[in-house]
């Protein structure tokens, strides 16, 4: 490997790169402190603490009900049902031209969903973000299930790292083999404690991309790849440049453009109202 390849991978992989953990939680948060203008420098600069994954079971037992009518009097008060909770709508913060958003861009579209699907949502992430694992992780499989799926949208991915180890992963799940992004995305959102806060970024990650099939060579042969590390930047200076992207997770859902994680809920009422 070339002394300048070393090196390379040392900037994306290195520990240093966790100093500086409070920035890119502000950044990642929905809290507008940052400016399109200085997000790519804040790329090169700060580190993302992970969030938890937490799964949770329950069991629920029936009751048989009784055959015996009882008869009504004057005093008995109907039983209340529950009337549905209605969803607030989160916020727009304005639209962007759609037709300039779908425009190809440094980097082939990571998206899943028919091409005619009546709603279209472009999801801005960073792979260290706590706020975007917490989407992918609580959100993303039901909105997939029941939207994605059934033909109703047409989800896609860009690259908006805000640190140079999510900027690994996502050339590591760029350099992933074909149909494999997605998985590669969804592992290293599950394992984000394991890797991303990591004192050894690089040996985290390598364990992390052995999983999904990478050797020790086409994993330093990912990261040395200066190209698509420009490229993946390129992603994420378009995004702040010409889309107004400040924070992480930052959605355009046909155009119209939100900010923050959403639950199943929320995303669900929001891509209702649009079809």
């Amino acid at each position: 490997m070339s002394a300048s390849a070393m090196n390379l991978t040392k900037r994306l992989l290195s520990g240093a790169a966790m100093a500086t953990v409070a920035l890119v939680l502000a950044a990642c948060s929905d809290e507008k402190k940052e400016t399109a203008s200085t997000a790519p420098t804040q790329a090169s600069e700060t580190a993302a603490k992970p969030a938890t994954d937490a799964i949770t079971t329950a069991s629920t037992s029936a009751t048989p009900a009784s055959t015996e009518a009882k008869p009504a009097t004057g005093t008995e008060v109907a039983q209340a049902t529950t009337a549905p909770v209605k969803v607030e709508l989160p916020s727009s913060e304005g639209s962007v031209d759609a037709a300039k958003l779908m425009e190809p861009g440094a980097l082939p579209e990571m998206a899943l969903g028919e091409a005619n699907a009546p709603v279209t949502i472009v999801e801005y992430m960073s792979m260290t973000c706590p706020h975007c694992a917490a989407f992918h992780n609580n959100t993303f499989e039901a909105i997939k299930t029941k939207y994605i799926d059934s033909g109703k949208v047409r989800f896609i991915v860009r690259e908006f790292p805000f640190d140079p180890r999510a900027a690994a992963a996502f050339m590591l799940a760029r350099c992933a083999p074909e149909g494999q992004y997605f998985p590669m995305i969804s592992m290293l959102f599950k394992q984000q404690q394991q890797w991303a806060a990591a004192q050894n970024g690089r040996d985290a990650l390598l364990q992390m991309s052995k999983l999904a099939g990478f050797t020790q060579e086409s994993f330093e042969a990912c990261l040395t790849n200066q190209k698509l590390l420009d490229d993946v930047n390129s992603v994420m200076q378009r995004g702040a440049k010409d889309f107004g992207v400040q924070s992480t997770p930052t959605f355009f859902v046909n155009g119209e453009h939100y900010s923050g994680d959403m639950s199943v809920d929320v995303m669900s009422a929001l891509i209702d109202s649009k079809l």
